[in-house]
């Protein structure tokens, strides 16, 4: 009998060991996932009026934030993705919100805009707990850690316009790719130019010649790792300023996530 029982101990132990491990699933991302964030009361009137074109829950989704992560806003504009993303993190989370000196130059109010954006998730005394300002040359933009997510949105043609020092496309690609953690991603987004356009797109037109944006990209050290049609609007020519009235607000837009290599 003690035979027949550790022979099938044995067996049950074998078929134990043979089962396969679990398979640890990646989180699902979806828009539902940032109804809070999208929800946050700091969020602006303009915010809100801007989200039928923006889709935020869609963009946070696919840029995958996630709780606890530290985030850089790069050239924040008017902060609507900051708002965005400091309820996306959550309370043990980060977002550095960067408004390039170069920017706050050419319009002051920018810096103004800084300061709101930060001021609802500061504690008491006015200190930032939760979101902070960075200031910095555009090609430097000073990131204080490491971080998991970098999101620039309709603003990487700028790095090309003629009145930037020669190379700040470049400089800031790579300053952008030296932020991040290995393994971190890039989320882009802007508006497209017709294709050849080169650089001069961004300063007749207001927008990015993709071949030009991956190319710079890809020289810094990023991998391409998932496009999105989010934006896509096939109707647009791509030959008019993104500011004119024919065409403001439904421009064709790129929309991408690139990846810092682990070993990098």
């Amino acid at each position: 009998m003690r035979l027949i029982l550790v022979a099938a101990l044995a067996a049950t132990m074998l078929t134990a060991c043979s089962e396969p491990e679990p398979v640890s699933q990646a989180p699902a991302y979806s828009a539902k996932s940032y109804s809070s964030a999208i929800n946050d009361i700091a969020r602006t009137d303009e915010d809100r009026a801007a989200d039928a074109n923006r889709m935020p829950g869609e963009l946070l989704a696919f840029a995958q934030i996630d709780k606890g992560e530290a985030v850089g806003d790069y050239i924040m504009g008017g902060g609507y993705l900051t708002r965005l993303l400091a309820m996306a993190v959550g309370s043990n989370g980060k977002v550095y919100a960067s408004q390039p000196e170069e920017f706050i130059a050419m319009r002051g109010e920018l810096a103004d805009d800084q300061d709101a954006a930060v001021a609802p998730y500061a504690d008491e005394q006015g200190n930032p707990v939760r979101v902070f300002p960075v200031r910095g040359p555009v090609a430097e933009p000073g990131f204080p850690e490491p971080l998991d997510t970098i999101i620039t949105a309709m603003n990487f043609h700028d790095l090309f316009l003629p009145s930037m020092p020669e190379g700040t496309a470049q400089k800031a690609s790579q300053a952008l790719f030296d932020s991040l953690k290995p393994g971190g991603t890039l989320v882009v987004t802007d508006h497209l130019a017709a294709d050849g356009a080169g650089a001069a797109a961004a300063n007749e037109l207001h927008r990015m010649d993709k071949t030009l944006a991956l190319e710079t990209l890809t020289a810094a050290g990023f991998v391409l790792e998932e496009e999105s049609d989010l934006y896509a609007h096939p109707d647009d020519p791509r030959d008019a300023s993104v500011f004119d009235d024919s065409i403001r607000g439904r421009t064709d837009q790129f929309l991408w996530r690139l990846r810092k290599p682990d070993s990098a």
